[in-house]
């Protein structure tokens, strides 16, 4: 049975030491390993000078690209490339159907980051945007899937693990079916799926692009977005940076040409700094024997324990809302696929978390759901002041 590792947190946690921290989900307290990382990088820059680039893509780069593979079960590591966040990628992917309308096929439940860049391309006219309705949320899947069978699009783009809901797409290789090289395209938004709960793309690999980064669950902080980009896609982005024509070069001898890699979605100039502390991160849980299963097995756990106090009524007005994505009883034998924080819908959860936060209990909300997310930081002890906390400030 896997155990809290607050060890693994010292600074972090000595940083705040009344806080009770449960939005794992939505800024992930940093390992002491990241700090290390975070050293390495600055050490490598004044040591290495003018050499940092051949350590940064002769080493950095392509460990950090092994551990997204091994994770995701990728192929090839090189189909991974990193920016500074997803949106990045976003704009690259869609700059590279030049010349048209784009037809983009989503739902009523993704991030801002796609939200608020869909809608702009609708105002300016470079997209026409179909969106599926989030609700209900148990037919989402089917309903998004028959749309994307009838319709005609060029563009796929869906959350993994809906970050509002905690809601699971799993119609990764249906999508998957529907793309081609040249049109349509799919992009999974993996923010809440990626070291979250396992995840095998080996199936997909070919046809779907896979976007995510480090600021939650992979515990490194931000600056570190992260793309798996399969072959054939998208092969001439035409937002592009410089780094993109470093390497094995394809494409018209006196035109613009890009690496045949996933390579092809560099930007320019970066801070590899985030890519040092994921590395770091990851060979600490890999010494630690922390997989991403064994991770989530201990994280559901917690929230099977708050669940179960909510359902008793020992956390005051919660036991009054809806939840949204409840974990069917402890975790058995078989570990379900789904998000690592409970989603608790009321019209009163923006005011909720108020509260809470003035009592220096960390959660998260969106509109009307407020989010608990769990992770190796919290033992039952803390389960158990967080539910003590809730009762006393959610009295009714």
């Amino acid at each position: 049975m896997t155990t809290a590792r607050k060890d693994l947190f010292k600074r972090a946690l000595a940083a705040a030491p009344g806080r009770l921290h449960f939005a794992a989900h939505s800024h992930h307290l940093w390992p002491d390993a990241s700090f290390d990382g975070q050293v390495e990088a600055w050490n490598d820059g004044v040591r290495l000078a003018d050499k940092k680039w051949d350590r940064v893509f002769g080493e950095v780069v392509p460990e950090s690209q092994g551990h997204v593979a091994s994770e995701l079960s990728l192929p090839d590591p090189e189909t991974v490339v990193f920016a500074l966040n997803t949106h990045d990628f976003l704009i690259r992917i869609v700059s590279g159907m030049q010349g048209r309308s784009v037809r983009i096929l989503t739902t009523g439940g993704e991030f801002h980051a796609f939200r608020r860049q869909a809608e702009r391309w609708e105002e300016s006219g470079q997209a026409v945007v179909t969106r599926v309705s989030p609700d209900p949320v148990e037919t989402l899947g089917e309903r998004y899937l028959e749309a994307a069978r009838s319709g005609d699009f060029d563009l796929f783009v869906i959350s993994q693990i809906f970050f509002r809901t905690g809601q699971v797409f799993d119609g990764l290789e249906a999508l998957g079916d529907l793309c081609r090289p040249e049109g349509p395209w799919g992009i999974i938004d993996g923010y809440h799926g990626f070291m979250a709960t396992p995840t095998d793309l080996s199936a997909v690999a070919d046809r779907l692009f896979y976007v995510t980064g480090g600021y939650k669950y992979v515990m490194a902080g931000e600056g570190a977005g992260i793309l798996h980009a399969p072959p054939g896609y998208c092969e001439r982005p035409e937002i592009t940076g410089w780094f993109a024509e470093f390497g094995n070069l394809m494409g018209p001898p006196e035109g613009v040409r890009y690496r045949g890699d996933a390579g092809r979605f560099w930007g320019a100039t970066f801070d590899p700094t985030p890519l040092y502390r994921f590395n770091a991160v990851r060979r600490m849980l890999a010494a630690e024997g922390l997989t991403t299963p064994v991770i989530t097995w201990y994280a559901l756990a917690r929230l099977a324990q708050f669940q179960t106090a909510i359902g008793e009524g020992r956390c005051g007005l919660l036991g009054s809302a809806e939840l949204v994505n409840p974990i069917a009883g402890t975790p058995g034998n078989d570990l379900p696929t789904r998000a690592r924080f409970l989603a608790i819908r009321h019209p009163d959860a923006q005011a909720w978390r108020a509260r809470l936060l003035d009592a220096d209990i960390v959660t998260d909300v969106r509109d009307d759901i407020i989010r608990f997310g769990f992770g190796l930081y919290q033992d039952e002890d803390d389960v158990e002041q967080l539910i003590a906390g809730c009762a006393r400030v959610l009295a009714a």
